[in-house]
């Protein structure tokens, strides 16, 4: 009897060491996300707002400037447009396709660290690329060591925001986003239109400026009335048109009315985007790995995207009106495929908050 005692008292003090050795493991561990409901407000809630505004414009803003990047490397250096492409597109994708593991790390509560690495290689790109002459020298600067950086900081900024919000989730999500900017139509105001050098970045610096008040006007309308899905559909199909009415701009005056139509339309798409993503995920400790699944297919597109324009755009002797065409009906299949999965989900009720 006392033999048993002793071995179940034995089993008992190693059960106890078990315990407090996981106990110990736990409190070594980097805190993960939150997962107690989200305060939905607050300082420091509002806080991770003004971070991930900031860490958006040093990656999607830097990323949406490239168009005056472009300018300098085809006029100043003479490279190719299809060859100076690959350097952006490769910085895109990059960002995308690393998301993914810096998804994982925010969740995993490795946010912060993150952040640091990131911002760390993209300032190191950033002052390498100013003391680049040759194409291979941009490619390694600008394209990966920037690329990385902005992969490795955008999710986590994404993430953390999203965990803080549950009712305001779709308008904090795109303040944040609204400091990126968006794609360039800088060259084809040179090169169709006429206009120089000064008056296409500021056509640009206008395409961007002009969406970033769009964003969460879009979201507050999302988290108030109808849903981030329901407004994401209607403004991707807006913004599939609105390629298609950019081959009928002939002017500078047509062009200036064009890219301030096209700056507020292609904004309220990046914007409402991450909201109706977060929408689908109910589990907040997995939200940085849901985007980061999603972003890494995403990073395919952006790869492939510029080179196949540009391709397009010099086999049509320096016309834009096939790749207009590709990229107008690419974002319409986009929208309608959005469209059938919420009728899916929901079926054919229109009166459906989603």
């Amino acid at each position: 009897m006392n033999l048993e005692t002793g071995l179940r008292d034995g089993h008992r003090s190693d059960e106890v060491a078990q315990v407090g050795l996981a106990v110990a493991a736990v409190e070594n561990m980097p805190a993960p996300l939150m997962t107690a409901p989200p305060p939905d407000g607050g300082l420091r809630a509002w806080s991770q707002v003004v971070a991930g505004h900031l860490i958006n414009a040093l990656t999607w803003g830097f990323a949406a400037s490239f168009g005056v990047y472009q300018l300098h490397y085809t006029e100043d250096l003479h490279l190719a447009p299809s060859l100076t492409s690959w350097i952006g597109s490769i910085q895109v994708f990059l960002t995308f396709a690393i998301s993914a593991f810096s998804g994982r790390s925010a969740d995993a509560g490795y946010a912060r660290h993150a952040v640091i690495a990131g911002t760390t290689l993209c300032i190191f790109g950033t002052f390498m690329t100013s003391l680049t002459e040759k194409y291979w020298q941009i490619f390694l600067a600008q394209g990966l060591c920037t690329g990385v950086g902005m992969g490795v900081m955008y999710m986590p900024a994404v993430t953390v925001v999203g965990t803080y919000f549950a009712r305001k989730k779709t308008m904090a999500l795109a303040m944040g986003a609204a400091g990126g900017g968006t794609g360039s139509i800088s060259t084809f105001a040179r090169n169709i239109i006429g206009l120089n050098d000064v008056e296409s970045v500021n056509l640009l610096l206008l395409t961007n400026a002009i969406g970033i008040p769009i964003r969460p006007i879009l979201g507050y309308v999302s988290d108030r009335w109808c849903g981030p899905i329901n407004v994401f559909v209607p403004i991707s199909a807006l913004l599939g048109l609105m390629i298609y009415c950019w081959m009928a701009v002939k002017t500078r005056a047509e062009t200036y009315a064009f890219a301030a139509v096209y700056g507020i339309v292609t904004a309220g798409t990046q914007g409402i985007f991450v909201g109706a993503l977060a929408s689908l995920t109910k589990d907040l400790s997995k939200t940085g790995t849901r985007f980061g699944m999603v972003c890494s297919i995403l990073a395919f597109a952006t790869l492939s995207g510029p080179p196949i324009a540009g391709a397009l755009i010099e086999n049509d002797g320096g016309r834009y009106r096939t790749a207009q065409v590709w990229g107008g009906t690419a974002i319409l299949l986009g929208s309608l495929t959005i469209g059938a999965a919420r009728i899916y989900e929901t079926g054919f009720r229109v009166r459906v908050r989603m």
